[in-house]
């Protein structure tokens, strides 16, 4: 039996910030205990043996101390670094989407081993996959799901009655889906009939079944915004990676029209 003042586990490093001139407190979701902090003590300095098993975006295991305050890291071996994610800023930034979700959302306690293979196998898609979005949605709708705001998209929110594809708004502030009848005063944002169709079947369907799914820009944006939503209206608040997404994917673009400017 090991020590009650000490625990081992496994985890994610979702965040980092300072404490003091040579520490850091890791922001870790593991899959027994949900997300906690843990100070990593001396990590900054330059011979630290820990420092490179604790950056962001990392999964490693780790012998925690129980402290009165903040929990001590005391040991961490890498599991995986995830390599192709911290050399792509595409990859990049997509995962600290997605950590950061597991972040806002997430609190201490509790058996999290859902969330956490839901959270690394999301990690490894995003490094592998051709299409690096797909993976980043059918992440967010399992993540809503799980935490009790799965959209509506079954039957009308005002009326119940049974939805067709067509005619639709998407209303995150009403949970779901509204009919054509039932528009009319609602706030909520047009949803065409593919958008519709595909938030559905992300909602039902594997990821194996998924990953198959081929679509244009237009409407990965459009499922994109609808999730956003729902996300925002949920947290009451934006994820902030999600503008770091929004930036480099203009760059990606803004790249694009230069080439084909000049060719």
């Amino acid at each position: 039996m090991g020590s009650p003042h000490i625990y081992r586990t496994e985890a994610v490093v979702l965040r980092q910030r300072r404490l003091g001139d040579a520490d850091k407190i890791c922001v870790l979701f593991t899959p027994q205990r949900g997300r906690i902090e843990a100070v990593a003590k001396g990590v900054r300095r330059t011979k630290s043996r820990l420092a490179g098993h604790v950056e962001p975006l990392t999964r490693s295991t780790l012998l925690i101390a129980v402290g009165r305050s903040l929990d001590v890291i005391t040991q961490a071996q890498s599991v995986d670094a995830y390599p192709a994610l911290h050399d792509d800023i595409d990859r990049l930034s997509r995962a600290l989407y997605v950590a950061e979700m597991i972040d806002r959302f997430t609190d201490a306690g509790g058996d999290a081993h859902g969330l956490y293979e839901l959270l690394t196998d999301t990690l490894e898609r995003i490094e592998t996959a051709g299409n690096i979005d797909m993976p980043v949605r059918w992440f967010e709708m399992q993540v809503l799901g799980d935490q009790g705001y799965q959209p509506e998209l079954s039957n009308c929110v005002r009326c119940q009655e049974s939805l067709e594809p067509e005619g639709n708004a998407f209303s995150a502030a009403a949970g779901g889906v509204v009919c054509p009848s039932c528009r009319s005063g609602l706030v909520g944002r047009p949803l065409s009939a593919a958008a519709f169709k595909l938030l559905r079947f992300l909602q039902s369907a594997s990821y194996a079944e998924v990953e198959r799914v081929r679509l244009d820009d237009d409407l990965g944006r459009e499922l994109e915004s609808h999730l956003r939503a729902a996300i925002h209206q949920a947290l009451d608040q934006d994820v902030r990676a999600s503008q770091f997404v929004d930036i480099v994917r203009a760059s990606r673009g803004s790249q694009g029209r230069v080439r084909a400017g000049g060719e």
